[in-house]
């Protein structure tokens, strides 16, 4: 099992100078496969909409690291890691600075960048931002298409969704076009995976919360609904995250990734350690444990 884990971009560790550089180095020489990080630009006192689960929002997002400067950090003291988001909410962003931002990453990491995106959840993000939130689902469609272009094209030329792109020279390109997951449960977001993605990106939660064949039966509804669309269905990929309650030991949490991916059988796993550790030193000590206790099987 390749698996891979989350960058510490949230809470104490997050703020530790220079500890993302340390703890990309030492996961990857430790046999991790993968470096992931999320997104959150905002953790409001008195959120319009509470985090789920939460009456407000978690201690561990009053400290957020911006997720392209730790992929890029990650990138430059890396060599074989794969590089992800899981998820960037990727209509809170100027689109051709996204765009330039994700060719940069790739470039700078010979090829490994996987770009899981998302919509968000916040409003207050939204609002912090200057973006319609009712907006989001057309603005991922229309950040696809440029996307796609921008990878393809030697020129560029783009009227948006709010922008306008004049035709441009865009000569920087990635190393091979970084394959995009998207996230969601909902019709609407698992219709764009089926018909628009190269992967999808489902949620396991230690304790478990939902029967494992949620996941599976929606990813058999998702190759289905691919093939309907002209689609190979089993090029469509998966990057699984496996989120950890506070409190959680190791076994228990080898224990479970261990069933689920076997259950799944994804591309790509991830562990995401943010509410474990308060610092690098923990996260790299749990990095190294689940190694451990996932190569035993």
């Amino acid at each position: 099992m390749s698996l891979g884990f989350s960058l510490p971009v949230f809470g104490k560790a997050a703020a530790t100078p220079g500890g993302i550089a340390r703890y990309a180095r030492e996961a990857e020489r430790a046999g991790a496969g993968g470096l992931w990080v999320g997104d959150r630009l905002l953790s409001p006192v008195a959120p319009v909409v509470s985090y789920p689960g939460y009456d407000t929002m978690p201690e561990e997002f009053h400290t957020a690291y911006d997720p392209f400067t730790a992929l890029a950090i990650a990138a430059a003291v890396t060599e074989t890691a794969v590089l992800g988001s899981s998820t960037i909410n990727a209509t809170q962003y100027q689109p051709a600075n996204f765009a330039r931002l994700l060719t940069s990453i790739d470039v700078a990491s010979n090829g490994r960048l996987l770009p899981g995106l998302g919509i968000g959840w916040s409003p207050d993000e939204y609002a912090a931002v200057g973006v319609p939130m009712s907006e989001r689902g057309k603005r991922l469609d229309d950040l696809l298409d440029l996307l796609e272009s921008w990878w393809t094209k030697d020129t560029v030329a783009h009227e948006g969704v709010g922008y306008a792109i004049a035709e441009s020279h865009v000569a920087l390109k990635p190393v091979r076009k970084p394959p995009i997951h998207l996230a969601g449960f909902g019709e609407k977001s698992l219709r764009r995976v089926a018909e628009r993605a190269d992967g999808w990106l489902p949620v396991w939660s230690v304790p478990e919360q939902f029967p494992a064949d949620v996941i599976t039966s929606t990813l058999a509804k998702l190759r289905a609904d691919a093939e309907q669309a002209g689609r190979d269905p089993q090029a469509l990929g998966v990057a699984l995250r496996v989120n950890a309650a506070p409190g959680t030991d190791a076994e228990t949490i080898a224990a479970s990734v261990t069933k689920i991916v076997e259950l799944v059988a994804p591309d790509h796993t991830f562990v995401d350690l943010t509410y474990l550790t308060s610092s690098v030193d923990e996260h790299l000590d749990l990095t190294g444990r689940l190694l451990e206790l996932t190569a035993k099987g």
